[in-house]
């Protein structure tokens, strides 16, 4: 009786919906697996795909976007044992499918946060609403893993915006089983882009990208000032993590806009 050979995992990269290998063929090997490495190429094409997914995704309700949000968490939560695999365990899976859970709930509660009604001088009404920036690039931290790439990318998700990230250099794979968790969800393709590779390599084109508008520079360790002032050349905003979870974190991937209206007699 022959022995039979399982089927060897190869993680792959996670753009517009789609899970292609690298356009150059160039892959890591990491943690005892085959990690697809992208290219400046698999980037640019997860910057178009995330902008053709902002319109729509900032068109849907807050309410919707909360329950898509919440959908994934469920997701996740069928996958723990594999997300837990390939994280620090079973805690940091919790920590991540809690944290989603946490942020899905503030999607229909922004607008009355962040957003406010001013007193003006004059016989008009003035409202602050917060808007999505747009497509927002996330260099994740390598540790932990899976909480990192979570506490970045979903406070962008809850305000309507689109996002590419670079996944933890040292430790991939928990982006890619996120990213199989994100897809068999109600995220829709292209709101989510998962790009693993160097980050050295990868970071840079993000942040010199001029359809790119904000980038998170949380996991980039010394190479921040250098993405920053990439970053100048089409005045993105910058962003770095500064609370656990925060409506404020959210707020960092917001704009505000002021809307004057006649007040009818």
């Amino acid at each position: 009786m022959s022995t039979r050979l399982p089927v060897r995992k190869t993680y792959k990269l996670y753009i517009g919906g789609s899970f292609p290998r690298s356009e150059s063929g160039r892959t890591l090997e990491l943690e005892g697996h085959n990690v697809a490495r992208a290219s400046r190429k698999d980037a640019r094409d997860a910057v178009v795909a995330a902008r053709k997914a902002v319109a729509p995704w900032s068109g849907a309700t807050a309410y919707n976007r909360g329950q898509v949000l919440y959908r994934l968490a469920e997701t996740m939560e069928t996958r723990t044992d594999a997300l837990a695999a390939v994280s620090s365990g079973r805690r940091e899976v919790a920590r991540a499918i809690d944290r989603v859970v946490w942020y899905a709930g503030w999607a229909d509660k922004l607008a009355q946060v962040l957003g406010s009604s001013n007193p003006v001088a004059g016989p008009y009404f003035n409202f602050t609403i917060p808007e999505p920036t747009g497509v927002v690039a996330v260099i994740a931290a390598d540790e932990p893993p899976l909480d990192a790439l979570v506490s970045r990318v979903v406070p962008a998700l809850v305000g309507g915006n689109a996002v590419v990230a670079v996944a933890s250099e040292a430790h991939p794979l928990a982006a890619i089983e996120l990213a199989e968790a994100i897809a068999t969800s109600d995220v829709p393709p292209g709101v989510v882009n998962v790009l693993t590779g160097l980050r050295t390599e990868l970071a840079p084109v993000l942040a010199a990208h001029m359809d790119v508008n904000a980038i998170d520079v949380t996991g980039a360790d010394g190479d921040a000032a250098t993405l920053e002032s990439l970053a100048a050349e089409n005045v993105k905003r910058v962003v770095r993590a500064k609370e656990d979870r925060s409506p404020w974190e959210i707020a960092a991937f917001m704009e505000l806009k002021t809307v004057w209206h006649p007040i009818g007699r």
